[in-house]
């Protein structure tokens, strides 16, 4: 995870918790989890500059345009839906 998405993963992290200690549901925490370590596993591979280079890649598509490499992660990740 890069130092941008800390503030997202605490948040959803702290929405699953909520919600499982509601519902006694663990499989939403376990999803979080996963999907966060995938994350994780990426960054630690490949570095925090290719973790933002693959939202920016996907912004391009979907917007038929370069993203400036100097944009904001939590603007190109909006552009995303995200």
């Amino acid at each position: 995870m890069i130092s941008e998405e800390a503030a997202e993963f605490d948040q959803q992290w702290r929405d699953v918790m909520t919600r499982a200690t509601e519902t006694l549901d663990l499989p939403a925490v376990l999803a979080t989890l996963e999907s966060w370590r995938r994350v994780a596993r990426l960054t630690a591979t490949r570095g925090a500059e290719a973790h933002r280079a693959m939202y920016r890649r996907a912004a391009a598509r979907l917007a038929g345009e370069d993203i400036p490499a100097d944009e904001p992660l939590s603007q190109t990740k909006a552009r995303l839906g995200l």
